[in-house]
């Protein structure tokens, strides 16, 4: 019988993980990591936080130093993007002309920066965040620049202009909507960064209809010019599904997998930022671009490229720290119908809950530590909850129940 061949497609966290997971697992067939990067696979939080500000080096943003795929057996083919999949084959065709026979095959290419339909969006130096040498460019940029312009208040957005006012370039911050992070925390909560950016003096302009980019500064709609040493643009990330729609797989924002996040191949599942998986607790299909999905999914698809029953279930999670302010959010607020704050909001001390018909959908803890987990369990139980013993910090969490 001949060597089995697992090839995985990304050179991201996911991708190292799920070789990992895959190893750890006791497969012992070829394994195979192709990555359109030339680095070995990194951790991309870090572009917008700690690297950004200088604190992290490349080293530390690693997932596995060389001499781990060596040990373990895993062929890196870095540098080299893959041109189509032949399903019937089961081969993936690369760049470079070369490629790989498969068994099984792992789709975790990752997202790219949504580019707006903007009159000078795609112009020479407009700058966007995704890759090591997109931070380092930019890190390098806010050591000669006096004043720059971030278009978009999202995650991104705000680090990068949290990042930018502590190298003591000044910020402005355009944003569509009218308060940062309005579609993701809602008019409850949302004010909490428009004060914490405004007390480190962005200028923050809301309701901003932007008309034209460049690298030189942003015109507004309304004729205003906004001149900047750097234009940056957050504005948002589109899934890289252009090979799974080649191949003929299911696309509908990212790859749509199952629970055990195969695709509509038997011998491809997809994991990461690309996934469009559904979720078991939540009882619908999700994409998560974070960090903490390209750690749980990849063993989950590991099992599943091995013929084990598997599910992937763990809440949607994410992180943020900008300037003192650090936060963990957890689980998916869509639908709520109010929400409750337990503690010193003004003080950014607090614990934020999006309620629907009096049971958690998600939880945000802003400089409050150590209680991700009791807002897991308020959210996987569905149990009605007392709102009043909620916003209580002298009652623990789990009282609320």
């Amino acid at each position: 019988m001949a060597q089995q061949r697992f090839v995985i497609v990304g050179g991201g966290l996911a991708g190292a993980k799920a070789a990992e997971a895959l190893r750890d697992k006791g497969y012992n067939g070829r394994l195979t990591l192709v990555g359109d990067e030339r680095h070995l696979p990194y951790e991309r939080p870090p572009l917008s936080k700690d690297h950004l500000a200088g604190k992290a080096d490349r080293d530390s943003m690693t997932v596995h130093p060389a001499a781990w795929y060596d040990e373990h057996g895993v062929e890196l083919a870095l540098g080299i993007g893959v041109s189509r999949i032949d399903r019937d084959d089961h081969r993936v065709q690369l760049a470079d002309g070369s490629s790989q026979p498969y068994d099984k095959l792992l789709l975790a290419t990752g997202a790219s920066p949504r580019r707006p339909p903007i009159p000078g969006a795609d112009a020479p130096g407009v700058r966007y965040l995704r890759r090591i040498e997109d931070s380092e460019s930019l890190r390098d940029a806010f050591g000669t620049a006096s004043r720059i312009v971030v278009v978009g208040g999202g995650w991104i957005g705000l680090e990068v202009a949290a990042a930018a006012r502590q190298a003591g370039v000044a910020v402005t911050l355009l944003e569509a909507a009218s308060l940062p992070l309005l579609r993701v925390l809602g008019p409850e909560v949302a004010p909490v960064f428009a004060e914490l950016h405004r007390q480190h003096d962005v200028d923050l302009r809301f309701d901003a209809n932007v008309a034209e980019i460049a690298a030189t500064g942003v015109k507004l709609a309304d004729g205003t010019e906004i001149a900047a040493d750097a234009v940056v643009v957050g504005v948002g990330a589109a899934p890289n599904t252009q090979l799974a729609e080649r191949a003929g797989l299911h696309v509908d924002n990212g790859i749509v997998v199952d629970a055990a996040l195969r695709t509509t191949d038997p011998d491809i599942v997809a994991a990461g930022d690309v996934a469009n998986a559904f979720h078991p607790v939540l009882g619908k299909h999700i994409r998560v671009e974070h960090w903490a999905n390209a750690l749980s999914q990849p063993p989950v698809a590991a099992a599943t490229m091995l013929g084990e029953t598997a599910s992937h279930d763990d809440l949607p999670y994410f992180f943020t720290d900008q300037y003192d302010l650090g936060m963990e959010f957890v689980g998916d607020p869509t639908g709520y119908d109010r929400v409750v704050l337990r503690g010193d909001v003004a003080g950014r001390e607090f614990i934020a809950f999006w309620l629907k018909d009096n049971r958690v959908l998600a939880g945000m803890n802003v400089n409050v530590w150590d209680v991700v987990d009791p807002i897991k369990a308020m959210i996987r139980s569905d149990a009605p909850v007392d709102p009043e013993a909620l916003a209580d910090p002298e009652k623990p969490l789990t009282a609320a129940e």
